[in-house]
């Protein structure tokens, strides 16, 4: 007969196993999720010197896991070496999958379009991210017969992609892309109340931006733009060229630095030395803040500006005479 010690330590060990079984169990499940299928996909981002204990809390508040200890027991036995940035996963992920995706390159892309940017450069940045052949794709769909714009006059998307940050998934196409740059500008111009039906001082809505585009450009920091935006509309109003630095660099595909005597006299159609009025088309991706300046310019008599201190402060004239005294001030500011 078993004595009154081996019935408590039977009934012990058959616990013990009971538990063990259990939690067996329960990491099985956690390892991989057969009873759960795959949920949507979701972006898991991974930042310099994140510890893998942070990665899998993050996993878990996305739903790509459902424990973050049983993450790191897996991992014991071989935790992948993770580079920073984004990663896309599906929500009840095996363990396995993730460390797969994890262990790659991230899979996640940003493509960055901030105000200034040419078209042209767009494309670099989607190049850098995605490759060169995506980026072609990408190209042939940013055009206003693939990709349709309610602003756009012709062919031409130039100035008419929103700014901002725009996530590259594994899943996303040239295409797609392209729409939500559209998109994205169409939201941007709705926020300052610019509509493909708006009109102001004698210019369409394309035009606006046009002139949007050049403000952006030649005022650079945004407490010159709205008396930009003014000398524009006088220039406009009085005749004759704009005579515009920044839309002359623009089509010989510079950004800033000495025109020419030469760039001057060079015949094209961005030339606003000599041609009259605006561009054919837009120069460059535009802020909120030079919609605004163009919607919203303060009234005044300036026909010209010229920067006068390093710290982006430009002085506004109305003579050619007042003109030429703030060149000299500037000259004598080390700007010229």
């Amino acid at each position: 007969m078993p004595s009154i010690l081996t019935r408590p330590l039977g009934r012990l060990l058959a616990a013990c196993a009971v538990v063990i079984l259990v939690a067996l169990g329960w990491f099985a499940l956690q390892v991989d999720p057969i009873f759960s299928s795959a949920g949507k996909e979701v972006i898991v981002t991974v930042h310099p010197g994140d510890s893998l204990a942070t990665i899998a809390a993050q996993m878990h508040a996305e739903g790509v896991i459902a424990s973050p200890l049983a993450f790191r027991i897996y991992t014991l036995f071989g935790a992948p070496v993770v580079h920073p940035g984004s990663y896309e996963m599906a929500q009840g992920s095996s363990f396995a999958k993730v460390r797969a995706v994890l262990g790659a390159a991230p899979n996640v892309k940003v493509a960055d379009v901030t105000p200034g940017l040419t078209l042209h450069e767009v494309a670099l940045n989607v190049a850098s991210a995605k490759g060169s052949s995506w980026a072609n794709s990408f190209v042939k769909a940013a055009t206003n017969d693939a990709t349709h714009s309610p602003f756009a006059k012709g062919s031409s998307l130039e100035g008419l992609i929103g700014a901002g940050q725009y996530i590259i998934t594994p899943g996303t196409t040239p295409a797609q892309l392209a729409r939500r740059m559209v998109d994205g500008f169409v939201k941007e111009a709705s926020s300052v109340g610019l509509t493909p039906s708006t009109t102001l001082s004698g210019l369409d809505a394309y035009q606006l931006v046009i002139a949007a585009s050049i403000v952006e450009k030649e005022g650079y920091y945004p407490k010159n733009m709205p008396k930009v935006a003014r000398v524009i509309f006088n220039r406009l109003q009085r005749g004759g060229p704009l005579q515009m630095d920044a839309t002359v660099l623009y089509y010989l595909g510079l950004d800033g630095g000495t025109v020419t005597h030469a760039m001057l006299q060079t015949p094209t159609p961005y030339n606003t030395y000599l041609n009259p009025g605006l561009t054919p088309t837009p120069i460059c991706v535009v802020s909120t803040i030079a919609l605004n300046a163009v919607l919203h310019a303060p009234a005044g008599p300036w026909l010209y500006f010229t920067l006068v201190n390093k710290d982006g402060t430009m002085a506004f004239a109305t003579t050619f005479a007042e003109q030429l005294k703030n060149e000299q001030i500037a000259a004598e500011n080390g700007i010229g």
